[in-house]
């Protein structure tokens, strides 16, 4: 599926979208939802193209489209992303194409197109699509390994996990867009020498690295989406972080595994990054010769070859300190998505599997995204040692896990040698302190 949209070489009448390390070139043209800052307008589909938005309502307007693409244009100009989404692979690319020779330097549509474009920076954003519903895997298996190390030292990992895509229901409700607040839970805790749990206030609040796959045509009830079919119903990614209450997770997740410790906030970011744009960062997938392979409806040649991505994560910290004195976020740690257990691919079709209707829109999270290295733990469970340990911050702070005011930023991008720098945009988040205990 590699096209002319990926020629590294292109380049954009907006000059920042051509600039080196921009997260945002003409490869890329994720999707967000917006408004001007400070307005009342309806919020609109807008594409990120260097620093700018291309408005799509603006666009669809003034530009020059052929008829198929105007069709395209205009539930983006009407702000439902979800009726894009539902549309064939083949339409979302034609859409795709039309944008790339729009933007691209030297194209006719230039003049027409500069009055649809906004900074970014007097943009609001909001959570790009409807969120019908939310599961989020745990496809990290070196996340998943010392996490069970720490809650069943002698059985770290469940003898299910290599062969099921492990996930639960979450809830959709409380996913929020990047650039707001999480606030601190209130929940049951009980410590190890206690002898009846208490309610208060989250102790041990967490993040959780992960990226989040956007589904795109759905299935009909009882119809499964066989491995063959899987990338035609994947949109795109987004970063996710799922905010953990270490505590209140510890003391309810048996049997029935996560629940308040998991739903009070999750954040993602506001641009969707398409599976086209990603289309160069495949690699091949395979598990451990010494592992169990996937089942038949788990496995396919195309899965092996390409169904892994090459993708950089990263997790940043902002304290309330370091903020107060201009001081920028620091790097905690580095993984990448090519670490994960199961693909994409997998994880869709294992949820179809049993004819559950899949609808544009539904979010899958990947969970936590460590990688092999102690250093590379995608949560602060992992990089404390499950609190044993003090992460020294390089102002002299130490963190266990996240205090009021701290700042938690994800970031990720794709590159290779002969393709375009694509990035993701930032996620983030501050946390507030707990409701008051009436």
């Amino acid at each position: 599926m590699i096209d002319h949209t990926h020629n590294p070489a292109a380049l954009s009448w907006v000059a920042s979208a051509n600039e080196e390390g921009s997260e945002f070139p003409l490869q890329n043209l994720p999707y967000g939802l917006f408004r001007r800052a400070g307005s009342n307008e309806n919020a609109r589909v807008g594409i990120a193209i260097g620093d700018q938005i291309l408005d799509t309502k603006i666009a669809a307007a003034a530009g020059k489209w052929s008829s198929a693409v105007s069709v395209l244009l205009q539930p983006l100009a009407d702000g439902d992303l979800n009726a894009f989404m539902a549309q064939p692979a083949a339409q979302r690319r034609l859409l795709r194409h039309a944008l790339f020779e729009a933007l691209s330097a030297g194209s006719p549509q230039e003049a027409a197109l500069r009055a649809a474009l906004l900074p970014q920076a007097q943009a609001q954003m909001a959570v790009p699509c409807r969120i019908g519903d939310y599961t989020d895997f745990y496809t990290g298996i070196h996340h998943a390994t010392t996490v069970g190390k720490l809650f069943r030292p002698d059985n770290p990992l469940l003898p299910n996990y290599k062969w099921v895509p492990i996930g639960y229901h979450g809830r959709s409700s409380s996913i929020g867009v990047s650039g707001g607040t999480v606030r601190r839970p209130l929940g049951q805790l009980k410590s190890p020498d206690a002898e009846v749990p208490g309610f208060s206030a989250c102790k041990r609040l967490d993040y959780e690295l992960e990226l989040g796959a956007f589904v795109a045509a759905g299935n009909a009830l009882g119809e499964p989406i066989p491995m063959a079919q899987a990338d035609e119903h994947l949109f795109g990614l987004t970063l996710l972080n799922d905010w953990s209450a270490r505590d209140v997770q510890a003391w309810e997740y048996q049997p029935l595994g996560p629940f308040l410790a998991k739903n009070f906030g999750s954040t993602i970011s506001p641009w969707i990054v398409s599976m086209e744009a990603l289309e160069p960062f495949r690699i091949a997938f395979e598990h451990p010769a010494s592992d169990p392979q996937p089942l038949p409806y788990l496995d396919s040649a195309k899965n092996r070859a390409e169904g892994g991505y090459d993708i950089e994560l990263e997790v940043w910290l902002q304290t309330e300190s370091m903020r107060a004195k201009g001081e920028p976020a620091t790097r905690l740690m580095r993984s990448n998505f090519r670490h994960a257990y199961w693909t994409l691919a997998q994880m869709l079709t294992h949820h179809a599997s049993n004819g559950c209707n899949l609808q544009p829109g539904d979010l899958l999270g990947t969970g936590t995204l460590s990688g092999p290295d102690a250093a590379e733990g995608g949560s602060l469970l992992e990089l404390s040692m499950g609190g044993k340990q003090d992460l020294r911050l390089p102002n002299g702070e130490t963190r266990k896990f996240l205090q009021d005011g701290d700042t938690v930023i994800l970031r990720g991008y794709a590159q290779r040698e002969g393709a375009r720098r694509i990035g993701f945009g930032d996620c983030s988040a501050t946390i507030v302190a707990a409701p008051a205990l009436s």
